[in-house]
This record gives structure tokens, C-alpha cells and sequence, in this order.
């Protein structure tokens, strides 16, 4: 019950930050070490990975799941939610990856969508509608960075912790290629396509939620138009995970939405700069 109470206090200071939740969560774990002899074969897995056992993350789930609920921008708690439920849908996201000759490559590589991975001058150059172009113009116009994607820190499977980091990094290609802005609007269409998918639960929570929020002129188009667009086609496209999408840049949009079977937008949603960027 120390870790629960422990999340549920971080989750009530609106301003602390992923570290000093993990910091929170290392203390609590380090108290109670003698519970946890038996996690000594998960350490060292990955750089920044914090082993936990099936109770604890029970606990994380609950404690993460009611920040979460209370206020939807704690994308902190939102990643931890993602990794302590995420098991069964990342391994089959993984089989799925594996199956697939480009999605096979793509976890031999380990590639990361950084800042620092990104020739950007050279993305500038590229000519408009291709998927480079106009994943910098999505990066922009929406005033987000790839480097905001926090690291998986409670995956205790190395290459599930990988396959978790890219669904978080290769979120703002997704807007990029349904042709979605990080408004609320866009954010819960995307959630959609994206729960269908993947099948991660914290996917699912936020596509039903997320519609709460709406305003009504904006839940009608939703629900009437985006969302069928969204569900349909997350289930109709290739796994997006399995692309290698870092040699594909200077392919056009248009071309590689039809190569995944994923359909343009029924309608055009414009971008509103929200106050702190996606974080899923």
C-alpha cells in the first residue's frame, strides 16, 4: 500500500515531474527490497529499467489510472498506465512485428525517432506531400518535438520495453499520416484508430474518455465521421509499428497511406496549439 499511496500523493502535485515519480517509486521499492529478491534476474534488462513485481504493478496500474482520470495531461501517469497494463497487447504487437519482414528489421535495428536520429535540414529540403515534409511541417505547425517522449522504465521484457518506446515515438507519425493535430479532436480520433490498432488498454481508456471532453460540436463529427474513419481503418491497416519509417521520408504521404491501407481523412481538422504537447 506504500507504492499506491505513494502515486496517489504524486499525483496531487500538479507540478512534479516523470523523475521525481520514479524517484518516489525507486524509494518505496528500495524500502521494501526484501519483498523483491526474487526480481534480481530483471535488473539491468535496459538502461533506466525499474524492476517490479505482479503486485506492484497492480498498484502502479491503480494508483497511475486514478491520476490518469484526474487530470489527463499527468502524461506521466499516462506512460506508467501504459506499461504496467500493456503486457499481453505489447507481445502481440511484437509477434506481429516479427511476422512481418520490414517489422522484423525494424526490431533488429532498434532504430529511435529523436531529435538527435533526425537530419532535419535535410527533411526541409524534401519536397511538399512527401512523408517527411510533412511530418516536419506536423512537428511546427503543432509545436511538438520527438524528444518529449518519455523512456519505459517498468517493461520488465527488453524487447517489449523496445516495442512500447516505439508506438510512444512513432505517435506523432500517426498524426501525421491520418492528418491529425494535437487538439483534443485530433488526439481522441487518433486514440481511436490507435486502441484498434494496438490493443493497449491505456489506448482504449483514452479513446473512451477522451470524447468526455469534447465540446458538442465537436463530439458530432466525431462520432458520425472521425471515429468510424478511425476504427476502420485501424483495423484494416498493416501493423504501423512494423514500418521502418526513417527510410521511408522521402516517399509521398499519399503513396504510403495507400502501401499501409490507411484512407485520407473524411474531413479536415485544423490545429490549435494545445498547452502541453501529447505524451502517449
Amino acid at each position: 500500500m506504500a507504492l499506491l499511496r505513494g502515486v496517489l500523493t504524486i499525483s496531487r502535485q500538479g507540478q512534479t515531474n516523470r523523475v521525481s515519480f520514479v524517484h518516489e517509486v525507486v524509494c518505496v521499492r528500495q524500502q521494501h527490497s526484501h519483498v523483491d529478491s526474487s526480481d534480481s534476474q530483471y535488473d539491468r534488462l535496459y538502461p533506466g529499467h525499474i524492476p517490479t513485481n505482479p503486485i506492484q504493478k497492480v498498484l502502479l496500474a491503480v494508483g497511475s489510472g486514478v491520476a490518469a482520470l484526474q487530470n489527463p495531461y499527468r502524461h506521466d501517469m499516462v506512460a506508467v498506465l501504459g506499461e504496467t497494463t500493456g503486457h499481453q497487447a505489447l507481445t502481440a504487437l511484437r509477434d506481429r512485428m516479427k511476422g512481418d519482414p520490414e517489422g522484423c528489421t525494424v526490431l533488429t535495428e532498434r532504430p529511435r525517432i529523436r531529435l538527435s536520429t533526425l537530419d532535419l535540414s535535410k527533411m526541409a529540403s524534401l519536397p511538399d506531400k512527401s512523408f517527411g515534409r510533412e511530418y516536419l511541417r506536423f512537428l511546427e505547425e503543432n509545436r511538438v518535438t520527438p524528444d518529449s517522449r518519455a523512456d519505459v522504465k517498468f517493461v520488465d521484457n527488453e524487447e517489449l520495453a523496445y516495442v512500447m518506446q516505439r508506438y510512444r515515438e512513432v505517435h506523432d507519425l500517426l498524426h501525421t499520416l491520418l492528418g491529425m493535430p494535437t487538439n483534443l479532436l485530433g488526439e481522441v480520433a487518433v486514440k481511436w484508430f490507435e486502441a484498434v490498432q494496438t490493443g493497449l488498454p491505456m489506448c482504449f481508456l483514452g479513446a473512451v474518455l477522451g470524447p468526455l471532453r469534447l465540446s458538442s460540436s465537436r463530439l458530432g463529427p466525431l462520432v458520425t465521421s472521425l471515429g468510424p474513419w478511425a476504427v476502420r481503418n485501424g483495423r484494416q491497416a498493416r501493423c504501423v509499428l512494423s514500418i521502418f519509417y526513417e527510410r521511408r521520408w522521402e516517399q509521398s504521404l499519399e503513396n504510403l497511406r495507400q502501401e499501409l491501407n490507411i484512407e485520407p481523412p473524411p474531413l479536415t481538422v485544423m490545429a490549435t496549439i494545445q498547452k502541453a504537447p501529447s505524451q502517449s
